[in-house]
């Protein structure tokens, strides 16, 4: 064999090991070493940095649910299904007459040029979340208030990836991915004609698309959820502007400005009736591993940070980050309060409405997991509940299963749990955006 054709062979055999390499690791991956429930709680165990240069993937594939399958509801609870046959439904709004309103959205067509965007989207189509975007917000209606909506009429359409909706004295607001817009609406209405109003613009595109509502209990501020471009700052802090975030707008004066940052992904959106605190759930950063960083529930004092991109979990601090950390930061960064689990990816936040469900669920938070798509085992796929001491803050204790039941057994998921929202009656609605479902949760 001449020396050319022996490094050519060489060269092949070490391209044939990479590639076999980078098979085996995507099929092994970095697999939990803790149990789900020694990382959450109030004292999680914050497992050490493990970065990643391919991450960790388990991808769960949706298998969908035969007619007369359901989630697996808590003693004492029943679960029904509300209403189906929607595309990607996600966030909720109960109007005063008890319409309920359902963002069917996802996320704007993502680039597809670089390697990164094409696997991204491969991931995205593989777990469901791929489907082009309805860009509507659909109207059901239960008039007879059996627990079945009866009656579905598309409300508005031709949004931008619409999201979270609040409704306040005649006007219905909506966070598309792009800015917050108004429209004037009167609950009854089963239609809006009016092209939308453009209160505030909102930093767009990037890797997190949703932008979340909810209304101060006074009615006068409005808050919206802007998550990271990125996962830790990787192409700039420049995009960055606005962004892992959440910003405040005042109806009256049409101002708008940045409440409280540092959080890489803020979905979840509500206040604690009993502290009158903001709350929201947080998804934390990729690629250190399947034990953590963990994804948290919070509250959200004005101007606090909460340290993202450069730290986590208070003081934790992430050595891929490039970008010199502020000098001030460090010292302002803020403990979160309650570990939901690593990478679970908590979306849906709701506090307990008196004891509705039952006496256990009658003082805490309830959060709805997504479910992760980089950790071994899987984690998330379910609604929990959050329990709280009288003074409103979580208990030390682990979250309380409420509906379970969301992956088939065979390594796929029926459906993900994505918002939750009460409904007329005081049940819970849990959208299942991959299922196109919203199933309605009751104390039996």
């Amino acid at each position: 064999m001449t020396s050319a054709k022996r490094n050519v062979f060489v060269f092949v055999g070490l391209i044939v090991l990479i590639i076999v390499g980078i098979i085996v690791y995507l099929w092994i991956g970095n697999p939990a070493e803790m149990t789900e429930d020694e990382v959450s709680g109030t004292d999680p165990v914050i497992a050490p940095a493990q970065p990643e240069t391919i991450p960790t993937v388990k991808l769960v594939e949706p298998s969908g649910w035969t007619d007369g399958d359901a989630p697996v509801a808590a003693e004492g609870l029943t679960v029904s299904r509300f209403a189906q046959g929607l595309t990607h439904p996600r966030s909720m709004l109960t109007l005063p007459n008890g319409d309920v309103l359902v963002a069917e959205t996802n996320s704007q067509k993502r680039p597809n040029d670089s390697l990164e965007e094409k696997v991204m989207n491969y991931f995205m189509a593989k777990v469901g979340a791929g489907v082009q975007s309805p860009d509507r917000i659909t109207l059901l209606r239960d008039a007879d208030k059996d627990g079945v909506a009866e009656q579905t009429s598309v409300l508005v359409e031709g949004l931008v990836s619409p999201f979270g909706m609040v409704w306040h004295e005649g006007t219905l607001y909506v966070a598309n991915v792009d800015a917050l817009v108004s429209f004037p609406y009167e609950p009854g209405q089963t239609k809006i004609d009016a092209a939308p109003t453009k209160l505030m613009e909102l930093p767009g595109g990037g890797l997190h698309w949703t932008r979340n509502l909810t209304l101060s209990p006074d009615g006068e501020r409005i808050y919206v959820s802007v998550g990271s471009a990125s996962n830790i700052g990787e192409k700039g802090m420049d995009i960055e502007k606005g962004r892992a975030a959440i910003h405040e707008y005042d109806i009256a004066t049409g101002k708008g400005r940045i409440y409280a940052e540092g959080l890489r992904n803020p979905v979840g959106l509500a206040f604690n009736p009993q502290s009158g605190e903001l709350w929201t759930t947080v998804n934390e950063r990729d690629m250190l591993g399947s034990d953590g960083p963990p994804d948290y529930l919070t509250n959200v004092p004005i101007g606090v940070n909460y340290g993202w991109p450069w730290i986590y979990w208070r003081f934790e601090y992430d050595p891929r980050v490039e970008t010199p950390m502020p000098q001030y930061l460090q010292e302002y960064v803020r403990w979160p309060e309650y570990s939901l689990g690593a990478h679970v990816a908590p979306l849906g936040l709701k506090f307990a409405q008196g004891d509705a469900l039952a006496s256990r669920f009658a003082n805490g938070a309830f959060v709805a997991r997504h479910g992760s798509w980089n950790r071994k085992p899987a984690a998330g796929y379910d609604v929990v509940f959050v329990a709280f001491d009288k003074r409103g803050n979580p208990l030390d204790e682990l979250p309380k299963p409420v509906l379970t039941g969301f992956m088939d057994g065979g390594g796929k998921a029926h459906g993900r749990p994505t918002m939750l929202e009460w409904d007329q009656t005081g049940a819970l609605l849990v959208s299942d955006d991959t299922g196109g479902i919203i199933w309605r949760v009751t104390g039996s």
